[in-house]
């Protein structure tokens, strides 16, 4: 058993930040990072083992066959959580652990398997937030066309509906998707992501069938009596290198398949006009058929946000020759990042996160906003006292509370943040090279080691209960 260490005194940043009473702080991971036992208890092959096991497409071969274990470790995980003083932690089920064909028959050891997690989770005082899908379909759908299938949006329904049924007398918060963005496009576009696809038409019908799951999933849980339903979108801020005609239209391309094209058919019912005409102009026009954008824009309870940094793009006048992550961009390039930079070689820019929320905030003034995920890799090592020191971390961690603690007092409603990640992990095609955890985790040893940032956010937390208390 990891035990934590305290600081030697809060630090006064951590004691500066205010949020509102009954405020959730959490720490999110996802299955395929950090379970492991991918052939345990009749699990069946995702698209992310596909793709992983595939020479040439991750960091140095690596693969999540093993990861952090958390399959067989989950225990101490959550003592671990419980010792940070999490009120809530953010986990995402493997499909194929579930449903190992992707549908039809369950395998109830996998869903015994959640069960546990989240009898731990209640019994340690951590509740649970289970995001049903973090981008492993089960291979088995892959065969069968995957996201450019229609069926597999009714699939994903009939799944949410498997889970719900098993944990939704324990589990309240549930989100549908994970960052579809980059299921459709870094899977579908640039194929930087499983199923590793280069296709425009591909991407487009991706990403439509992905938003029209998220529609069908939520109806379904509500049939179910589900009363606390989100979606967990990732945004990047863009910005024209320059303000001349090409560049700003470049960012607003960019804009729109980035962030636009998946917030705002599921809040308005509508797909941007700007968007749906590139993608038709580029020969990829989205599949939707009638009644679907009804669908899709199902009411939630809250809207998962997700950040890590903001971009700066410019049009270069000609094909830079990269695999563009969106459709008819061949001409967009992103520029370096001026000062520093995380190890993922993201720029840091905490502003841009408060002017973010804020413009979710006036998109759909009622709707929550739960920041899901929000962190930052560095070269982490335990050092000669047996810590491990990670400054850079620490100060991203702060700077970003501060945003968001900036963004509720100018009005915006936020009721939670969740760090990425509780565990160094699998970080997909980067392999092991990058550490997003705020616990270290030995991987020869699998040993696990609060980051200084696990104690600083320890810290927020107990001086967030001490605020809140009357």
């Amino acid at each position: 058993m990891t035990t934590l260490q305290t600081t030697t005194a809060p630090s006064p940043r951590a004691t500066g930040l205010r949020f509102p009473p009954g405020f959730t702080f959490g720490a999110a991971t996802a299955a395929y990072q950090i379970e492991g036992a991918v052939t345990a208890d009749g699990r069946g092959p995702s698209i992310w083992d596909t793709f992983s096991h595939t020479p040439g497409t991750t960091y140095q071969g690596h693969t999540g066959d093993v990861a952090a274990e958390h399959h067989a470790r989950y225990r101490e995980d959550v003592a671990l959580m419980a010792e940070l003083g999490l009120s809530a932690y953010r986990f995402s089920t493997s499909w194929s652990r579930v449903l190992p064909e992707g549908a039809g028959r369950v395998e109830q050891r996998g869903v015994d398997f959640y069960s546990r997690l989240v009898d731990e989770l209640l019994g340690a005082g951590v509740e649970p937030w289970l995001t049903l899908y973090h981008w492993d379909l089960p291979q088995a759908l892959q065969d069968r066309g995957g996201w450019t299938d229609r069926d597999t949006a009714h699939r994903f329904a009939d799944y949410a509906q498997v889970l719900h049924g098993a944990l939704g007398d324990r589990v309240t918060h549930w989100s549908t998707l994970n960052e579809p963005m980059c299921s459709a496009l870094l899977g579908h576009m640039s194929g930087q992501h499983a199923p590793g696809v280069r296709d425009a038409v591909a991407a487009s019908r991706a990403t439509h069938h992905l938003l029209l799951a998220h529609g069908l999933g939520t109806r379904a849980l509500r049939e179910q009596g589900a009363t606390s339903l989100g979606l967990t979108l990732n945004f990047t801020p863009m910005a024209p290198a320059t303000d001349s005609p090409a560049d700003v239209d470049a960012a607003r391309r960019c804009d729109g398949q980035q962030n636009r094209m998946f917030v705002t058919p599921v809040v308005t019912g509508a797909y941007p006009e700007d968007v749906v005409a590139d993608l038709a102009a580029a020969g990829a026009p989205l599949p939707v058929q009638d009644g679907d954008l009804e669908v899709i824009a199902a009411p939630l309870d809250w809207l998962g946000v997700n950040y890590y940094f903001s971009s700066v793009v410019r049009d270069t006048g000609a094909p830079t020759g990269k695999h563009s992550s969106f459709i008819g961009a061949e001409q967009v390039d992103e520029l370096e990042p001026e000062g520093p930079t995380t190890t993922m070689g993201w720029g840091i820019d905490a502003p841009a996160f408060t002017s973010l929320l804020g413009w979710l905030g006036s998109l759909a003034p009622d709707l929550p906003l739960v920041v899901t995920e929000n962190g930052s890799a560095w070269p982490d090592e335990v050092g000669s006292d047996g810590r491990v020191h990670d400054p850079e971390r620490v100060a991203y961690l702060l700077d970003h509370l501060a945003a968001v603690a900036d963004a509720v007092e100018a009005g915006v409603d936020v009721r939670g943040y969740f760090a990425w990640s509780l565990l160094d992990n699998y970080e997909w095609a980067r392999g092991y090279a990058q550490r997003f955890g705020i616990v270290h985790v030995d991987y020869p040893t699998q040993v696990r080691t609060p980051k200084d940032s696990a104690l600083v956010y320890a810290d927020v937390l107990r001086e967030h209960r001490t605020a809140s208390m009357p």
